[in-house]
């Protein structure tokens, strides 16, 4: 199998970037700006939209969160800062240096969920974009979709990279023998309870994003 055959599906959100830090640094900024009932209440909308339409609305939530505090100038400020957050300040160590080996190997494309303006906005902010060559997709299940992924990057081999196991064995079920899923166990969904026994179990296990910048075609179980 040569190399060009290979697309590596990445994760974006706790497999590339800390996620989670933006989430504790927003909720920081909100309880210093409106107090901690108010972020009480953004985190308890925020979770709401996510059970409804099923991925993280940030911006959507904020719209919502308003209600009641239209003329304070603070909401500008709340925005400003969701829009121009410096991602690439989250990158988790090693990367942007392991979507650069990937591209020796074959063809890295970003696989991701979330809405269609602060999600790629974050990615292009982060230099995700850039280090993938623009290669990005944005879905609201992104497991539900595969059929699509293939028809856009078209493989004779896929592997997947992402920190949530469930959805690793969502996609091993679709695309089976074709498809080599890889667990970073970063952040919350990863280290939560239960993790280490989803079914099928990854065919990899990595610690730290960082480690893809160590292994070949052959860890991957995609012959050289």
């Amino acid at each position: 199998m040569l190399s060009s055959e290979v697309v590596f599906l990445l994760d974006v959100d706790n497999t590339l970037l800390d996620n989670d830090r933006f989430g504790a640094e927003l909720g920081a900024r909100l309880e210093q700006s409106f107090g901690a009932a108010e972020r009480k209440r953004y985190w308890e909308i925020f979770e709401d939209l996510r059970a409804r339409f099923g991925f993280a609305d940030y911006l959507g939530s904020l719209q919502t969160f308003r209600a009641g505090l239209d003329d304070d100038p603070r909401l500008l400020e709340i925005a400003d800062f969701l829009l121009e957050f410096p991602f690439s300040q989250l990158l988790f160590p090693g990367a942007l240096a392991a979507i650069a080996h990937l591209r020796s190997l074959g063809r890295p494309v970003v696989l991701s969920d979330g809405d269609v303006v602060f999600q790629p906005r974050k990615i292009r902010h982060a230099g995700i974009w850039d280090a993938v060559a623009g290669a990005v997709l944005i879905y609201l299940h992104k497991q539900k979709v595969l059929d699509h992924v293939e028809r856009r990057y078209p493989a004779s081999r896929y592997v997947v990279v992402d920190d949530k196991p469930n959805l690793l064995a969502d996609m091993k079920l679709v695309l089976r023998d074709r498809l080599t899923t890889v667990f970073v166990r970063q952040g919350h969904y990863a280290l939560a309870p239960g993790s280490n026994a989803v079914q099928p179990s990854p065919d990899r296990v990595i610690e730290r994003i960082g480690e893809i910048t160590t292994l070949n075609l052959s860890d991957f179980e995609v012959r050289a």
